[in-house]
């Protein structure tokens, strides 16, 4: 259904069974896919790429061009995955050359006056509170949860199944499978209720217990605990997964307890 007050550009590409809101405003460029509800005052511009199931909120500004200085008129896109839904007033600048689009993953909720810049990828099921603030270029892998308030520096990773305290500065890489909290941001434990809520037994658990107690607790470099990790530890997904991270790591991982 579209509102005799939207405004919605000819060659705009609207699924079927979409609902457009009055005032919104959609431009050429636009991909919009079915069941998708769009509420009153949104703007999408050219380069959005929508999935089904969404929903996007009053006030929300869909792939306006990135604020970056560099950015020069090129053909980038701003993509959000199926079931995701925008809460007001949230805003998603699409990618620059360097990556050429940004991406929003799959049933993810972004709350109010949620902030997400050019060239960064949200996974699958991650929930960003209100007003969390992310810089360019930023990687938040899938089932992550960002505090409300919360200012992510740009080039940070952020592992799967991650929790950050709200109103954090994070400015290091944050490995998979971890809450974060204080000033600088460090290291306070696993996120053993999430990832109970997740499916995860009792023995992956203490596998990911006894990586973290090795790589924050006992005071090793991080070198030293990688080499200790990949010795004493048995294999497994979830060693992989934080080695890995931890190896790929460009800004250096947050801080132990």
């Amino acid at each position: 259904m579209n509102h005799s007050l939207a405004y919605i550009h000819p060659n705009a590409k609207i699924g079927n069974n979409v609902t457009i809101s009055p005032f919104v405003t959609i431009t050429e460029d636009v991909v919009i896919g079915d069941n998708t509800w769009i509420g009153p005052n949104v703007t999408i511009m050219d380069g959005a790429r929508i999935g089904k199931n969404c929903r996007i909120f009053p006030g929300s500004v869909i792939s306006a061009i990135p604020q970056d200085l560099k950015f020069d008129g090129e053909i980038t896109t701003a993509e959000i995955g199926d079931n995701t839904t925008i809460r007001e007033c949230v805003t998603i600048n699409r990618g620059t050359k360097a990556f050429n689009k940004t991406v929003i993953g799959s049933n993810c909720l972004l709350m109010a006056y949620v902030h997400i810049a050019h060239d960064c990828v949200v996974g699958n099921n991650c929930i960003l509170a209100n007003a969390a603030t992310l810089a360019g270029h930023i990687v938040i892998d899938d089932y992550a949860i960002i505090g409300g308030l919360s200012a992510v520096h740009q080039f940070v990773n952020i592992g799967k199944y991650v929790m950050i305290s709200g109103g954090s500065l994070v400015r290091k890489d944050v490995p998979p499978y971890t809450k974060a909290a204080r000033d600088p941001l460090s290291f306070v434990g696993i996120n053993s209720v999430g990832l109970r809520r997740r499916g995860f037994d009792n023995e992956s658990i203490g596998i990911i217990q006894a990586i973290y107690r090795i790589l924050f607790l006992n005071k090793y470099s991080v070198s030293k605990a990688v080499s200790i990790i990949e010795t004493e530890i048995q294999p497994c997904d979830e060693k992989d997964e934080i080695l890995n991270f931890i190896k790929n790591s460009n800004r250096g991982i947050m801080k132990g307890y």
